[in-house]
């Protein structure tokens, strides 16, 4: 379970990345794709991953949007999923995260659920629990990635329910519930990176640093790789797929070692196509650039930096509170300076300003609130990669740098930007629908590296804080988050 989108990389790219480290089959859910170009955006994707040798399967992403408290950029239906469902690579329905919905039977929700019946359904239900766990499971929901602590991921897997233990760039679960896995269920149990940006890919690895990491955990190294291969494929049902044997697809890698887990060469359908960590074959897309309707996506309706304001209501304001490791987000509510009236960020208590600007319609949408956790004394980070719409979506320590860095956003037309002193000072550019690049797996790590060097230049202290940032607007995760909405 993955998003392809996370790692910022094209198809073509993100084979180069994975298959070295022995990625050779893998289940992604577009909805971030499809959240902004619909299904032509997931018939694409689709189209590109044929060419590359890497065994792509997709789930029909069943929330597009997440919720109606955000400006998505497309609608799909249940008319849509059942059109979708019918391609050929299409195994399943994308996990289903406007989980208040099901847990309260909306029909238009158990709609979507009905057109993948007789399919995998993949869940999403962080800290959902006793009867409403129940309710959310009713219509056969077989699978959660967001289980952060013991205890949830235990009444999971009691529940019925397949647990996928998660350890991303912004998610690090593995710790927490490795210690689940016995002998009485490792069989319904799986790693998975879910989402993971290109530098952590390029530096640590794919799912290979995930079954690294188990193992230095204690869980025996055969174990740990059919938590990796075999058990996803049985649970996604793919045939020929996760095992070496008769009638089985040549996919292979090989070790020097189990513990270590160092990768030393990899075949796909019998072919060998990496070694030594390096990609032996070359990807071309099926035409030299996507049509410009996936290129121009970012659309702002003009704003100026007054839009920005924040005024006081009460006498403290809620602030949205990272916590290191998860996406998963505390609360607290503080007393905030003032100027006639108008909020101002406190850097020395580490209270910065957070926006969230709608850029599929040009509504005019501006959401601003308050965050804390990311440390910066000065300057903006923004960027246009914000689950599960993808609005443009900015921390920064003045409203002149978070305008800066959002303008810089438009302009490239979708990416990640940092400003400073009322400039934008770097930027990548995403241009595929505001979420991918069209660049090597090198150029965009090294870019990426740069950015999070000029944000730590600025104060900041968060790892991966693009990563913590595209999540930030993501309101089917508590406690709480902003949109564009507010």
């Amino acid at each position: 379970h993955f998003h392809l989108e996370s790692a910022y990389l094209h198809v073509d790219q993100y084979a180069r990345a994975v298959v070295p480290h022995g990625t050779l089959a893998a289940v992604t859910d577009l909805h971030e794709v499809a959240n902004v170009l619909g299904l032509p955006g997931l018939r694409y994707i689709m189209d590109c991953a044929r060419r590359v040798p890497l065994d792509l399967s997709f789930m029909a992403p069943s929330c597009v949007p997440a919720t109606e408290l955000e400006t998505s950029g497309a609608r799909l239906g249940p008319a849509e999923l059942r059109r979708a469902l019918r391609w050929k690579g299409v195994i399943g329905l994308g996990e289903v995260m406007n989980f208040p919905a099901v847990i309260g039977a909306d029909d238009y929700i158990l709609d979507k659920l009905a057109t993948a019946q007789g399919r995998v359904r993949d869940g999403h239900a962080p800290r959902v629990t006793g009867k409403a766990l129940n309710a959310y499971l009713a219509p056969l929901i077989s699978s959660d990635h967001e289980s952060t602590e013991r205890e949830e991921g235990l009444e999971k897997l009691r529940r019925g329910m397949h647990l996928m233990i998660r350890e991303g760039s912004a998610e690090k679960n593995l710790e927490a519930l490795l210690p689940l896995v016995n002998d009485g269920n490792y069989h319904r149990c799986m790693l998975v990176v879910d989402d993971r940006n290109a530098v952590d890919i390029l530096h640590d690895g794919d799912v290979d640093a995930v079954v690294r990491k188990a193992i230095k955990l204690g869980l025996e190294p055969v174990r740990a790789v059919q938590l990796a291969s075999l058990n996803p494929a049985r649970y996604f049902g793919l045939e020929g797929l996760g095992g070496i044997g008769p009638g089985y697809w040549a996919n292979l890698l090989t070790l020097d070692d189990l513990r270590s887990f160092k990768i030393a060469s990899v075949y796909h359908h019998g072919r060998l196509v990496a070694k030594d960590g390096q990609a032996l074959f070359s990807a071309r897309l099926p035409q030299s650039r996507p049509g410009s309707g996936f290129l121009r996506t970012v659309h702002i309706k003009p704003f100026t930096v007054a839009d920005l304001a924040l005024r006081a209501h009460g006498e403290t304001f809620p602030v949205i509170q990272i916590i290191p490791g998860q996406i998963v987000t505390g609360r607290s509510d503080e007393r905030m300076h003032t100027v006639d009236g108008v909020i101002e960020p406190d850097t020395e208590r580490d209270l910065l300003k957070l926006v969230v600007v709608e850029r599929h319609h040009a509504t005019g949408n501006i959401g601003v609130g308050l965050v804390k956790g990311f440390g910066l004394k000065r300057g903006a980070l923004a960027t246009s990669v914000a689950h599960d719409s993808h609005n443009v979506v900015c921390v920064g320590a003045s409203d002149e740098d978070i305008y800066a860095a959002v303008k810089e956003v438009e302009r490239v037309q979708g990416g990640l930007a940092v400003a400073e002193g009322g400039v934008a000072v770097a930027s990548l550019p995403l241009p595929v629908a505001g979420l991918l690049s069209l660049e090597p797996l090198e150029a965009v790590a090294a870019k990426i590296e740069e950015l999070e060097r000029l944000a730590a230049g600025l104060g900041c202290t968060a790892p991966s804080p693009f990563s913590i940032l595209s999540f930030l607007a993501l309101p089917v995760i508590p406690e709480l988050k902003l949109t564009d909405r507010g």
